[in-house]
């Protein structure tokens, strides 16, 4: 029996398997005899050929069994080893129950016995975990981005890619990374997929939910600002559920991360130039194209340079209700942001009439942070009010604020809703769309 016809075997295999929920430093005090077992049994299973008259199951049994024949085990270190081992074969080796444990939101891989997890917003190392050395990294980024139709080689030594769950892969490996595969994992969060869940982890209140919600229905455009790992994407896949499902919405995004429900969804993902240098099809050339489709929303998972031009373009010639990402830190920055990748196009405008082309276009500028303690808060809605002072100026609406760090580590602080009826608020109301709660008649 092949190799090929091993792994084929053991993806088909429906029998359960016992799962011993310990720790490798629980079952093998010392580290470094598992990592030798281990590494043995696997690069037998990739070198030896399974005998016809043996199944798959005793094969594996019988490739434990002679490796640790000499040395003296208990049940519970065996059937630890033999689901280690079935996670290489089956799964994503080291990083598979990583991937399955919902409470963990991002793995970091450094190095064979350096790996970092964020639980609960902290990051944390995990001295569970370990690769037997760097091609046990690069095998495992293998066996997850193949069938996703990507690779990572010599040739190729930065993948992205989206895994089937909604989670994103980055890995890069030498020679751009220079202390060998380092490889990050930000996964799709079960936990966050609507409104109800951002008011229960206490991201926003219930008045920024209505007031936000109104915005999307309203057909604002809305620019998400935040640093990494904030919950951007996040937030921007939780508001687009407020689309009707008769519109359709065309999505863009570099690696696909948006889950939107709606029926009539065309989802578009960036293409990576190929072998011969040719092929690539960037961000600027998906919003262009997706002009002719006839958009009622156009969603754009980050802009980062010249598509920012092509988009404001879009949403000043009537494609109304269009959000986007950008990386940055204050709102004020995000503008100043956009203003930046307006001039890296080749067109001479004036930096005045940059700033005029932005202030006609987007309403609405959402900031979210990620605190000292971790947790992801909505830290200021702001509207686009005009130009003042040759700038474009913002009147901020909710605001988070912060007054101090508890003895526990948290962040203490209010959230704040200004004396202040937007001028959006004569749109939403024009709509229908009356918040009496909040801002009354």
């Amino acid at each position: 029996m092949s190799n090929k016809t091993l792994l084929n075997e053991f993806n088909v295999k429906k029998k359960e398997l016992v799962q011993a929920d310990v720790k490798d430093y629980d079952v093998f005090p010392d580290k470094s005899k598992l990592d030798v077992l281990r590494s043995k049994i696997v690069q037998n299973l990739i070198n030896n050929q399974i005998p016809s008259n043996v199944t798959l199951e005793q094969y594996i049994n019988d490739e434990i069994d002679a490796t640790l024949e000499d040395y003296d085990l208990d049940a519970t270190q065996r059937s630890h080893i033999f689901n280690l081992i079935q996670n290489e074969i089956n799964g994503y080796g080291p990083l598979t129950d990583l991937l399955n444990n919902d409470s963990v939101t991002e793995i970091m891989v450094n190095g064979i016995n350096d790996i970092y997890v964020e639980v609960d917003g902290k990051i944390v190392k995990d001295e569970s975990v370990s690769f037997i050395n760097d091609s046990h990294i690069i095998r495992t980024v293998q066996r997850i981005v193949q069938p996703l139709g990507r690779t990572i080689d010599a040739v190729n030594p930065m993948v992205d890619a989206r895994l089937r769950d909604g989670s994103r892969l980055n890995a890069v490996i030498p020679p751009l990374s220079l202390k060998g595969p380092v490889v990050t994992i930000r996964k799709f969060s079960k936990r966050m997929e609507s409104v109800d869940d951002l008011l229960r982890m206490g991201t926003m209140t219930t008045h920024m939910a209505m007031f936000l919600e109104a915005c999307v229905k309203a057909k604002l455009n809305i620019i998400i600002s935040g640093g990494t790992g904030t919950g951007k994407t996040t937030l921007l896949n939780i508001l687009s559920s407020f689309i009707d499902d008769e519109e359709r919405i065309i999505t863009i995004e570099d690696a696909a991360e948006l889950r939107l429900h709606q029926s009539h969804v065309i989802s578009l993902e960036t293409r990576m130039i190929n072998y011969e240098g040719e092929g690539e099809i960037t961000i600027r050339d998906l919003v262009r194209n997706s002009l002719r489709m006839r958009p009622d929303r156009i969603i754009v998972g980050e802009v980062r340079g010249k598509e920012a031009f092509d988009m404001l373009q879009a949403m000043n010639t009537g494609h109304e209700g269009s959000i986007t990402t950008l990386h940055s830190n204050s709102p004020e920055d995000a503008i100043n942001r956009l203003e930046t990748m307006m001039l890296m196009n080749d067109m001479e405008l004036p930096v005045s009439a940059i700033r005029n082309y932005i202030e006609k276009a987007i309403n609405i500028v959402i900031q979210i942070d990620r605190l000292s303690d971790g947790k992801r808060k909505v830290t200021s809605i702001s509207e686009v009010v005009g130009i003042k002072n040759e700038k474009v100026e913002l009147k901020e609406i909710f605001a988070f604020k912060e007054n101090g760090i508890s003895e526990q580590g948290n962040v203490r602080g209010e959230f704040i809703k200004y004396k202040y009826i937007p001028k959006v608020y004569d749109k939403m109301k024009r709509k229908g769309l009356v918040l009496e709660d909040i801002f009354g008649e």
